[in-house]
């Protein structure tokens, strides 16, 4: 477990990096929202991270997840669930998360649809987008993201605010760049007919720069923040 110190400073230095990231690209301060991914962290540090400013965190284990929320049910924490999902979570996930970063096909938006309670706020999705067509990697192809942009904005207990992806894996700025603008371009070609997109979610750790450069507005953030992460618990 980290200390309310470390997690604390870690923010700062993050944030500064953020800030340092938009104003080398010409970004308007404050243009790129920070998620803080706490996956296999405690909630006592989740705790620490919310003292400090943070509001946003992201999961990816469901039990795990809940859990966690139940302990901090008493302070005001938006929850991303940003982990594969299988037909069989989606009841749970519509129920809890306040966004879903990995809608990749029609079943699984219609059952996060048909999940959610109808009286609660619609349910913020982003399609997660395999942009490097790797084949180890969950995602929408590209060609695929209009057909289902187009049935999300048709589903009333849902609301597209996006795109997700997590790139190839390299430590070659130009070709982490490359990546970005690849998802930044079917972005703007869907915003047209979907004038709610204002979400791109790209950037971890190691090509946040990148992706801020070519039009992230939201990185997601787990081991800068909150240190090594132990070991899932099954």
């Amino acid at each position: 477990m980290s200390s309310t110190h470390d997690v604390e400073s870690h923010l700062t230095l993050v944030r500064q990096r953020i800030a340092n990231a938009e104003v080398a690209a010409g970004r308007s301060p404050g243009s790129v929202q920070l998620l803080a991914v706490s996956k296999t962290k405690p909630a006592a540090d989740i705790a620490a991270a919310h003292d400090a400013g943070q509001r946003a965190f992201g999961e990816n284990y469901l039990g795990e997840a809940i859990e966690k929320m139940e302990q901090l049910s008493d302070r005001e924490c938006q929850w991303h669930y940003i982990g594969a999902i299988q037909s069989n979570k989606t009841r749970p996930i519509a129920a809890h998360f306040d966004w879903v970063h990995c809608v990749d096909r029609d079943k699984i938006a219609t059952r996060l649809n048909d999940h959610r309670a109808a009286a609660a706020e619609p349910l913020n999705v982003c399609i997660q987008v395999n942009i490097d067509r790797e084949p180890s990697k969950a995602g929408a192809t590209p060609e695929e993201c209009s057909a289902l942009a187009t049935l999300i904005s048709g589903l009333p207990r849902l609301r597209l605010r996006g795109l997700m992806a997590i790139p190839l894996a390299t430590d070659d700025t130009a070709r982490q760049r490359q990546s970005t603008a690849a998802l930044k371009r079917i972005f703007d070609s869907l915003k047209a007919d979907h004038p709610s997109l204002d979400t791109l979610s790209i950037g971890m750790s190691g090509d946040l720069e990148a992706a801020v450069a070519e039009g992230s507005t939201m990185v997601r953030i787990g081991t800068a923040v909150f240190g090594a992460r132990a070991p899932k618990q099954h």
